[in-house]
């Protein structure tokens, strides 16, 4: 019989659909070690793994890897500004994109960027505009283009810190470079740089003083660019969390210091023998 040239065929080895359901959401341990090795109740981030200027195309970019964590930034312009007012004629204009790769998370995603996108790309531009010197480009917008492409916990975060270190590599002035941190509290406990799980885990106790912190900070001025926080939690825990974060930041800060000293040095010239 001829065969059919027309008809896809199926692979040989196939897996039982019930493998990719989604399990229900785990009960983590609120004492002892992480799941991953880390401690609790101690600014105890994952290592970060930095690198400028990968994507040739941009004016600046970066990548940004911390655990299984993984964001692309793109930077474009400054370019004039497509639609003027009086306001573009004296200052530029910040523009954001955040997106979730369709294989970033457990649940395969969409290209077309729904709510919990457009509220992160809102965020990130709230937080990075009070660094970024839009007076020093009248007439011009920059844009800022987020990529997750693994969602591991933290991703708001991380991709402040990826969004700074890229539009630094674009050469755009800046007032400081701008780092993020994120704690979860869970009762009387909280962790540093949450992964997925511990983001989304259920806990068994009550409701009282739950919730989740993102701070956005500026080292070098000591300034707080941007807050984010979600779930019940009193006054003294909000003023401990962001402390939390801001030591935080303080330990990123020599990672993303020396990653771009490291991009400088490459796009620098060779110096002329004479």
């Amino acid at each position: 019989m001829p065969t059919d040239t027309k008809r896809v065929r199926g692979p040989e080895v196939s897996q039982s659909p019930s493998l990719f359901l989604c399990k229900p959401a785990t009960v983590l341990p609120s004492q002892g070690p992480r799941t991953d090795g880390r401690q609790r109740d101690q600014v105890d981030v994952r290592p970060v793994f930095v690198r400028c200027g990968l994507v040739s195309q941009a004016k600046g970019s970066a990548y940004i890897e911390a655990g299984n964590t993984k964001l692309m930034c793109c930077v474009y312009g400054p370019r004039e500004t497509e639609r003027k007012d009086e306001t573009d004629m004296k200052c530029g204009r910040l523009t954001t994109d955040m997106r979730f790769a369709p294989f970033s998370c457990l649940e395969r995603g969409s290209w077309i960027q729904g709510s919990q996108d457009k509220d992160l790309s809102l965020m990130l531009h709230e937080s990075l505009q009070p660094a970024v010197c839009l007076n020093k480009y009248p007439r011009s917008q920059i844009e800022v283009n987020v990529m997750v492409l693994e969602n591991s916990g933290s991703v708001l975060a991380h991709a402040v810190t990826c969004a700074s270190l890229a539009l630094a590599d674009a050469g755009i002035e800046m007032y400081d470079l701008v780092l993020g941190c994120s704690i979860r509290q869970d009762g009387a406990s909280y962790v540093v740089d949450p992964s997925y799980m511990e983001e989304n885990s259920c806990s068994s106790a009550s409701s009282h003083n739950q919730g989740g912190l993102t701070v956005a900070f500026l080292p070098s001025l000591n300034q707080i660019s941007g807050l984010q926080s979600d779930g019940e939690m009193t006054e003294e825990t909000l003023a401990a969390g962001v402390r939390t974060c801001i030591e935080g930041c303080y330990k990123l800060y020599p990672v993303i210091q020396q990653a771009l000293a490291k991009a400088v040095r490459r796009a620098a010239p060779p110096p002329s023998e004479s």
